[in-house]
């Protein structure tokens, strides 16, 4: 089995992202998931989202799994830990925790399944071997 790297990107909460019970929106933290891995993307494994997209790839959503342990106010900083669990020709599996910086306690945490498609078709097309050594780290 492979270990690979994880990431962390830090953020604050923002007045759009509070609902009407006065804290993060759970659909937020999806968001706040997939912002990180988009700079991550480019920042730690050299190949940006751009990338895929001028090859005509994007990458989309096939599961996600999330807990919510305990909510996020307006103003709080935090982190998103990502990392993948797993990578192949079919897709890749990326488990996150989102802690709050405040008390350093875990606000979430889950991970997404995520494949490969091609642009003009919408089909899954396989990760090539370049991709999947780029992301092995």
């Amino acid at each position: 089995m492979t270990n690979f790297s994880r990431f962390t990107t830090n953020h604050k909460v923002r007045p759009d992202d509070i609902d009407m019970f006065n804290h993060v929106h759970n659909s937020k933290y999806l968001d706040y998931v997939l912002a990180a891995r988009y700079e991550q993307m480019d920042t730690h494994y050299g190949m940006s989202m751009e990338k895929f997209l001028e090859l005509g790839y994007g990458w989309v959503v096939q599961k996600v799994e999330i807990a919510f342990k305990r909510p996020l106010g307006l103003g709080d900083h935090y982190s998103v830990t990502t990392g993948l669990v797993d990578i192949n020709h079919r897709g890749c599996k990326v488990s996150f925790e989102i802690k709050n910086l405040k008390n350093n306690k875990l606000s979430a945490d889950g991970w997404f399944d995520f494949v490969m498609i091609d642009l003009k078709t919408g089909r899954g097309v396989e990760v090539s071997d370049e991709m999947i050594a780029k992301y092995s780290i």
